[in-house]
């Protein structure tokens, strides 16, 4: 125990045995505490993982002083408050998306970490996924050329939140893939969303995001679609990508399509556009499993004092986004600025 990190669940519900299953999989964690205000969610780990310390209140958790890390996988409303005290308790703290509530709420959980020196991390899975990372670095190589635009659908049937719209629920996870891929966040989002089946809870959304460069990208997210689907399409002058993270042979593709717009023209009737299509490649890439890479990052940054891939910073940037989307919905799809943030992009 004494060269293991201790770690504390709060949360186990759809999310939190995951986080379990990958620290007790990981020989540099412990998991020595759970919490769930749910015994028979309680029950059901012990089933899983005899010998585990439970309990339906969280405090104990906290006290304990083999905790070294707390992790929290509970709905988005409690996560300020249950940082907050993690943080004040000295724990390192692992924090599902989206990070809080509010832009407030997260940079004062940034400035709370900074205080007691302690690791703030956010669960945004996908920038530890594989194929993210190859398509980022193909588009910082420039294989793609001057990318013009990104769309993303996430889409499924059900899955519906009682607490949250599927804007707060799904397009975390697009926007921190858009921001990692492109290495900085937007200038403004316009949305529009309909709520069918919960009244005032969206469940189907668009967004539309402007980053700098002219580059745009639109999201379309779905709790009410038949087929489910995690796609996203990014379009350069030279070349395309498609990343499907549902296709476990080739989840990423390379087009050589493009088009060639010709150096000058006498009249209109010699304008011309010139269609290229080439070969279709799909790069040989390991699949490991994100969340997995995610927890033995955190670990490694509560070892060695390393700044997260995805730290508090990281969870603001998105928050921003999804506060303006919220202002814009709200305003019948009207565009909202973003702003500037402090923290900036990678």
């Amino acid at each position: 125990m004494e060269s293991k990190i201790g770690i504390g669940v709060i949360g186990c519900g759809y999310w939190g045995p995951n986080l379990i299953r990958n620290f007790v999989g990981l020989p540099e964690a412990q998991v020595v505490r759970v919490a769930d205000m749910r015994e028979e969610r309680l029950k059901h780990l012990r089933g899983l993982y005899p010998g585990l310390e439970t309990g339906t209140d969280h405090r104990p958790l906290l006290e304990d002083p083999r905790v070294q890390a707390v992790v929290i996988a509970t709905p988005v409303r409690t996560h300020f408050a249950l940082a907050t005290e993690a943080l004040e308790a000295g724990k390192h703290v692992l924090i599902e998306k989206p990070l809080t509530e509010t832009v407030t709420q997260a940079e004062a959980l940034i400035a709370l970490a900074e205080k007691h020196n302690r690791i703030l991390m956010v669960g945004h899975t996908f920038e530890y996924s594989a194929p993210v990372n190859r398509l980022r670095d193909v588009i910082a190589s420039g294989e793609l050329g001057r990318v013009f635009y990104i769309s993303m659908q996430r889409l499924n049937l059900g899955l519906f939140q009682p607490d949250i719209n599927v804007v707060w629920d799904l397009a975390p996870h697009d926007i921190s893939i858009i921001n990692y891929l492109l290495w900085q966040e937007p200038e403004a989002v316009g949305a529009h969303g309909s709520a069918n089946y919960q009244q005032g809870r969206e469940d189907i959304a668009f967004l539309f995001l402007r980053y700098p460069g002219n580059v745009i990208a639109h999201l379309h997210l779905s709790w009410l679609d038949p087929c489910k689907m995690r796609r996203t399409t990014v379009v350069g002058d030279k070349k395309m990508a498609v990343y499907d993270d549902l296709d476990a042979m080739q989840p990423l593709m390379i087009f050589d399509k493009g088009i060639t717009k010709q150096p000058y023209y006498d009249t209109f009737g010699e304008f011309k556009l010139i269609y290229n299509a080439g070969d279709i490649h799909s790069p040989k890439i390991d699949l490991v499993e994100p969340l997995k890479v995610e927890c033995g990052h955190f670990l490694e940054c509560v070892r060695t004092g390393k700044k997260p891939r995805t730290d508090g910073a990281s969870g603001l940037r998105v928050v921003r986004v999804l506060e303006a989307a919220q202002r814009s919905m709200m305003a019948n799809g009207q565009e909202v600025p973003i702003g500037t943030s402090a923290h900036a992009a990678r």
